[in-house]
């Protein structure tokens, strides 16, 4: 009888210790890597040939957004392509338990803003055989999945069940309520949860650009400071769990205290969401960068969750979400396809609209193009930057973006680049050690844009083409870095007796395609994905999940409750 179920031949071994690479072979039994070193063909039932690949650990992504789509798409796709093996979902305080059955329909509805989830792939997707948290776990648990899930507790839908919806958008939770959220959340944490997570940014505030599918602020937007502690004293009393905090309000020493309280009442790793260079404000990321370096210096574990990859979005009017930082695009954009066009045609709103082109991804209109229209008498446009439609039409740029929108039935495809293009401010980010690269929005926001494929952008053009840091750094940020901080256990790295979550690539192919329309979920919606080129195998727990870019159907994903599971 051979001696492994399979031996991984021949390959260069990146472990994620960050160890210097070495040729070698590994043997794997029972979903677990049984043996690194020597090894021959005959003691594996089966061999998958590596010569000239790269074989390191698969890697581990902390924010995504995946809590519908595991549902109905078992790979978690499209960060499993690109060799994400676990994830965590609940992130931003958004999620869909506990969530009482009345409130089901309003939970969907909340998504479809917030982080841009379709309506008709919640309502036929999902099975809502669930109201409490634990139960959530068990749905997961019965679905099939090709890829690990760590849970968070999102504090939306928690102090949601408890108060109420229209109570938690308007006061604090009282006395007695705050003792249901925080015995809520130990009933969840005693089920499986990893921790807690949360958006807060402030209402009134420049940065308010995720918002409640009616343009209200979300509730854990309004969350009392108070609350926050409460919960993290839950996590002090159990020594265990993280926190996932997106905190941005009108004054940062608020902010990054705020962070460091956190972190010091808990005694529990908290993550930062979200460091990125920006071409304009290169004194955000060194600032923050400066401020994490402190943290770690004082040993106040405040972790930084980078954005590494392209962040470029591709958008027509007809459901983009991402202007409410401004509360004129706020009002103009929300309602139904008709509601909007009629508000986006309105003169009187023009004015509002003109100051100010919304941060979130570009102030530049020499940056934003058109990149397709529908009517056949305005393809002439195609191609034409918001500056050289504006100089074509004799208008002001947003009066010329908006009006070629209108007349097109809002069909008309922007694309503006990401803000983080800068190559210099880049390694900026990179040269801190301690990022923790990713911020992937899996399974969020998928009509505009893919970040699943941070992982094979990050080897491919950071370390291989930019040569911003070796290989095996390159895989300790994105696999041993993460799950240390986040509580995994046993993976991240590759070592004998750890869970046999495997990437092999071929350094010199690694890379992402282009971005394309992809029909394929539930209720006739469709998004947007990038392909992965060049990784020969993905497996998960031992098992083949991706062979050749062809997925396996394989289900050998475990929800990992308290981050154990084989």
């Amino acid at each position: 009888m051979p001696e492994f179920d399979l031996v991984i031949r021949d390959g260069m071994i990146v472990d994620g210790t960050r160890m210097p690479r070495y040729r070698g072979d590994v043997g794997i039994k029972d979903g677990r890597i049984a043996k690194i070193g020597r090894l021959r063909s005959s003691d594996g039932a089966k061999v998958l040939d590596a010569s000239g690949m790269i074989v390191a650990p698969g890697y581990v992504d902390l924010h995504t957004h995946y809590d519908a789509q595991l549902f109905w798409d078992p790979y978690c796709s499209i960060s499993s392509w690109h060799g994400v093996t676990s994830i965590v979902i609940g992130n931003c305080g958004f999620g869909f338990a506990p969530v009482h059955p009345e409130g089901r329909e309003r939970a969907m509805l909340t998504m479809t803003r917030v982080e841009a989830i379709p309506y008709a792939s919640m309502k036929a997707g999902m099975p809502w055989d669930w109201t409490t948290f634990p139960e959530f776990l068990d749905s997961i648990e019965r679905h099939p999945k090709s890829i690990n899930i760590l849970p968070y507790v999102p504090v939306s839908p928690l102090l949601t069940y408890v108060m109420g919806l229209e109570a938690a958008k308007s006061r604090p939770p009282t006395e007695a309520e705050e003792r249901e959220i925080c015995r809520l959340l130990d009933e969840a944490m005693d089920a499986g949860a990893c921790g807690w997570s949360a958006q807060r940014l402030d209402p009134n505030g420049p940065a308010c650009v995720q918002r409640d599918f009616d343009g209200t602020p979300m509730v854990s937007d309004v969350m009392a400071d108070d609350t926050c502690l409460a919960m993290a004293r839950v996590l002090a009393r159990r020594n265990e769990g993280f926190i996932q905090m997106t905190l941005v309000s009108t004054d940062p020493m608020h902010d990054m205290n705020h962070f460091e309280q956190l972190a010091t009442v808990s005694g529990r790793p908290v993550l930062y969401n979200v460091v990125q260079p920006r071409d304009t404000r290169p004194f955000v990321h060194r600032m923050t960068i400066e401020w994490l370096e402190r943290c770690r210096q004082r040993g106040i574990p405040v972790y930084g969750q980078a954005v590494t990859s392209d962040t470029g979005m591709a958008f027509t009017f007809v459901d983009w979400n991402l202007f409410d930082e401004c509360q004129a695009w706020c009002d103009a954009t929300t309602g139904t396809r008709e509601e909007r066009k009629q508000k986006l045609a309105d003169p009187a709103r023009r004015e509002g609209l003109r100051a100010k082109m919304p941060f979130v991804i570009t102030e530049e209109f020499d940056q934003i193009f058109v990149t397709q229209v529908e009517r056949d008498d305005l393809k002439e446009y195609e191609g034409s930057t918001l500056r050289e439609l504006s100089e074509r039409m004799g208008k002001h740029p947003v009066d010329a973006m908006l009006d070629l929108a209108v007349s097109d039935d809002l069909r008309t495809e922007f694309y503006a680049p990401g803000p983080n293009q800068n190559l210099e401010y880049l390694k900026e980010m990179i040269d801190y050690p301690y990022l923790i690269p990713g911020v992937s929005d899996g399974g969020a926001h998928t009509k505009f844009f893919t970040g699943g494929q941070y992982p094979t952008e990050f080897i491919a053009n950071i370390a291989r083409d930019h040569n911003m840091l070796s290989l095996e750094d390159a895989h300790w940020r994105l696999s041993a870095l993460p799950a240390l901080c986040a509580g995994f256990r046993d993976r991240g790295f590759l070592r004998e007796g750890a869970p046999a979550d495997v990437v092999v690539y071929d350094y010199q192919k690694l890379g992402a395609g282009p971005m394309e329309v992809a029909r394929d979920l539930p209720g006739g919606e469709w998004r947007r994905v990038r392909k992965a080129r060049g990784y020969r195998a993905i497996l998960v727990n031992g098992e083949l999940t991706i062979d050749d870019g062809v997925p396996t159907g394989k289900a050998s994903g475990r929800l990992l409750r308290h981050g154990r599971g084989a």
